[in-house]
């Protein structure tokens, strides 16, 4: 008996991402802020990072619009001289390299972990099931607050802004597997019992390739969704370090910590260095929101397609 199994149809996953204008439109703005980024040394011609290039005379300047500005800055400066464009470019790709990093630790032990319990059952389904209710029962904030606490103590302030990255990367990856591991256990349940795995079995084939070759396949649709929004709650999560002096350092902001260094100016009218980071994170936020709202509509099965 054949083992190969029919995905779920994707073939009209582009046609129908054409179709939705607000999917769209949110995928083309993710895809125009991470190229932005990615080229903002040559669209600027400066590194708004390298405090060499940075002058305090410039600091606090308003937007273009408001009285004061300078043509040279059309969003404005924050405490440091540093031009808010070029910051919120650069941030927002640290902010992205960061939820993406973050995700993929997330996926590797979850997917892991997720197929161990689902496929094996039993006593250890039951013990990985009870780790991820523990890990669930603690918040990601409170996890981080207390893992980045103890590095920043340990190696310093200095050391732990070069290690800020790699840190919040791993952080914020360990602490949210369960959400993937949940929904791949779900998954290989329910594919477990099928005729199509009863049959590989009985041919003899080792449950490495049942898993890779045939089960993975066919519970990938749920993982994209999973991965997409949890690209958004990563984010989220650094920029909440990062606003609670745990995250990205001065010399080197993310959103969250550009929006930290405004808020603490935003009673003094100096606005623009809070709000325009906040605006960015928000619209990034949605956008990754849409993206897998329309994703998990599109590759889910049950719902019907129109042609």
């Amino acid at each position: 008996m054949s083992t190969r199994v029919i995905a779920p149809p994707r073939a009209g996953l582009w046609r129908q991402l054409r179709r939705g204008r607000v999917a769209a439109a949110a995928l083309g703005l993710i895809a125009l802020l991470g190229l932005a980024s990615a080229l903002s040394p040559f669209l600027l011609g400066q590194n708004p990072y390298d405090m060499a290039q940075l002058d305090v005379l410039d600091a606090e300047i308003p937007p273009l619009w408001s009285a004061g500005g300078d043509t040279r800055f059309p969003l404005g400066t924050d405490a440091q001289g540093r031009g808010m464009l070029g910051a919120m470019l650069f941030g927002t790709g640290i902010s992205l390299t960061i939820g993406l990093a973050a995700v993929a630790i997330q996926a590797l032990l979850g997917v892991a972990i997720g197929v161990l319990a689902g496929y094996r059952g039993g006593r250890l389904d039951g013990l990985l099931m009870r780790l991820a209710d523990i890990q669930l029962s603690l918040s990601t904030l409170m996890i981080a607050i207390i893992a980045l606490a103890i590095v920043q103590t340990v190696f310093g302030a200095e050391r732990f802004g070069d290690l800020a990255v790699p840190l919040l990367v791993v952080v914020i990856g360990v602490a949210e597997w369960p959400h993937f591991a949940r929904t791949v256990r779900g998954s290989v349940l329910a594919e477990r019992a099928k005729d199509y795995v009863l049959a590989a079995e009985a041919m003899g084939l080792s449950p490495a390739r049942i898993i890779w070759r045939h089960i993975l396949p066919n519970v990938a649709s749920p993982l994209i969704v999973v991965a997409t929004l949890q690209v958004a709650n990563a984010i989220m999560a650094e920029a909440a370090l990062s606003f609670l002096g745990l995250g990205m350092p001065v010399s080197q902001p993310s959103l969250g910590a550009l929006i930290r260094a405004g808020f603490e100016l935003i009673f003094s009218g100096v606005w623009w260095i809070a709000v325009l980071p906040s605006l960015v994170l928000i619209v990034l936020i949605l956008a990754i929101n849409l993206i897998g709202d329309f994703l998990r509509d599109a590759l889910n099965p049950k719902l019907e397609r129109k042609s």
